[in-house]
């Protein structure tokens, strides 16, 4: 029984990665598109010609650069990590920063 309740708290810990990296980053980015198209003064709606449209929001541009950062962050760890593994080390979160480490 013991096996059993050790392979559903991995399996768990596997799908709540997946669904945070496979569905979390991808929904991320739609965020930041969609923040950028609000901060560069973006709609939905067609403008008749010569009207203005809507005015530029900075908060969109700041939340798209927020977005997309949050996004490269994760990208760039993913590439470390793969790599890492590759030279023989792990990546660590010990202190703030990730760092890479000889595996023991």
């Amino acid at each position: 029984m013991n096996n059993l309740t050790l392979a559903l708290e991995s399996a768990w810990k596997v799908l709540l990665i997946g669904v945070l990296i496979g569905a979390g980053l991808p929904a991320v980015f739609a965020l930041g598109i969609r923040s950028m198209a609000f901060g560069t003064g973006g709609d939905a709606a067609a403008h008749a010609a010569g009207t203005a449209g809507p005015r530029p929001h900075p908060i969109g541009r700041i939340g798209a650069i927020a977005c997309f950062t949050v996004v490269l962050l994760g990208v760039a760890l993913g590439i470390t990590f793969i790599v890492a593994t590759g030279f023989g080390k792990e990546l660590s979160f010990e202190h703030v920063y990730p760092t890479l480490v000889s595996k023991d």
